[in-house]
């Protein structure tokens, strides 16, 4: 059994929460995604941020290209972590 973590990035909070939500109904997720912030470099205003939700995938059950295709309805997309 493996330990994958899949990093979503969304353009707001809103977004981030919204998938959160999504992907226990879609994907049925046991633990709960962590959201983060993360301000771009050299960027201060919060507008200037990009969202990350931090999926732990115990097994690696989860396809990455479903997720990446699920956070695009957001505009948002899948990232190596």
């Amino acid at each position: 059994m493996s330990d994958v973590r899949h990093v979503l990035v969304l353009p707001d909070r809103d977004a981030a929460e919204e998938v959160v939500e999504a992907l226990s109904e879609r994907f049925g997720v046991d633990e709960e995604p962590r959201v983060v912030r993360d301000a771009l470099a050299g960027e201060d205003d919060a507008e200037d941020a990009q969202w990350l939700v931090v999926l732990r995938d115990a097994g690696g059950r989860l396809d990455p290209g479903e997720l990446e295709e699920f956070v695009g309805e957001w505009d948002g997309w899948r990232e190596e972590p």
